[in-house]
């Protein structure tokens, strides 16, 4: 099916209904997706310090946080 009559199905779909809840569970979802995604509030150097950090996991260069409290507790 394509997204014209996807669009189509859901406005009858919407249009039968009477029910409220879902109505208003609707409304959520493209009040939900109206938002800002946390991804796009941060800097560009935000980003880039995210991206090296999963980088460096997908890598291995990680360090056991136990290992690493041990060292810093002195």
């Amino acid at each position: 099916m394509n997204i014209q009559a996807e669009k189509l199905e859901l406005m009858r779909l919407i249009l039968e209904t009477d029910n409220p809840s879902v109505l208003e569970s609707i409304k959520k979802l493209f009040k939900a997706k109206a938002k800002d995604d946390f991804w796009d509030t941060l800097s560009q150097v935000q980003k880039d310090e995210i991206l090296e950090g999963m980088q460096q996991i997908n890598e291995g260069e990680v360090v056991d946080f136990e290992e690493f409290m041990k060292q810093h507790r002195k």
